[in-house]
């Protein structure tokens, strides 16, 4: 698959922000796989995680940039880490490819893990209509929280939000938990996770169920830490994209 770089104009300000792209190898519409950077990094940070998978399935894939890495050395950081413009930037470049590529709208697919799982969470509050799945790897949920439990984020955040809880809470999955509950999502979480603490997705979790108790929206805190299984997480996605036959358990 051809890696394209790709410059989407923003529907909010404007500016023209970078994306990759890899076509599927064939001349049909097929699924789009959305892969989402982690805290630190940009677009190119997941290309070794999900192009092999995209290739293996024959998913077109979008890597958006979403204003770049969480940390306090980007210029911009403010305008990253899940704020009005980093969710925009992600929605337009997927229209972006829907209209300019043969991508299958009805299959539309997110992943992320860390910072991007912070993100799939956020655009399953944005837009949850946009997605066939997601899954979140890992994910931060309430970044206030966080950085009482990560002093080695903890600046990251501040620079971010602009030392601004108000701001923190508006970039926090827990404050969409209305929207997220629209969406097909499945969580994964390390238990023994020492960067981000699986309370994180638990308390997410318990919020929407206990509110939304017949959401799709699933949990696995499996035995790990900080890490993501693309087996087990792409086996989600293709779950969810050609449906998989399970045995009946009789009592």
């Amino acid at each position: 698959m051809e890696q394209k770089e790709i410059l989407v104009k923003s529907t909010l300000d404007s500016s023209m922000q970078p994306s990759l792209f890899y076509k599927s190898e064939t001349n049909e519409k097929r699924p789009l796989l959305v892969g989402l950077h982690t805290w630190s990094h940009d677009r190119f940070n997941q290309i070794n995680n999900m192009l092999p998978y995209a290739r293996k399935y024959d998913f077109n894939l979008l890597l958006p940039e979403f204003r770049g890495n969480n940390l306090e050395t980007n210029p911009i950081c403010t305008q990253a880490c899940g704020s009005d413009y980093a969710k925009q930037d992600i929605k337009d470049a997927i229209d972006y490819v829907i209209d300019k590529e043969n991508v299958d709208n009805e299959n539309i697919f997110l992943l992320g893990l860390s910072g991007g799982g912070h993100m799939s969470l956020l655009m399953a509050g944005f837009c949850p209509e946009y997605f066939k799945a997601i899954g979140a790897y890992v994910p931060i949920t309430d970044l206030e929280k966080w950085t009482k439990q990560n002093k080695n984020y903890c600046e990251h955040v501040l620079a971010c939000c602009s030392n601004n809880v108000d701001e923190m809470k508006k970039r926090s999955p827990l404050s969409y938990v209305e929207n997220i509950a629209k969406a097909n999502l499945k969580i994964f979480h390390g238990k023994f996770d020492p960067v981000v603490p699986v309370s994180h997705s638990l308390e997410l979790y318990e919020e929407i169920m206990s509110k939304h108790p017949n959401a799709r929206i699933f949990l696995d805190v499996f035995d790990g830490g900080h890490e993501i299984d693309m087996e087990t997480a792409f086996y989600w996605i293709i779950s969810q994209y050609k449906g998989v036959k399970k045995a009946k358990v009789t009592g």
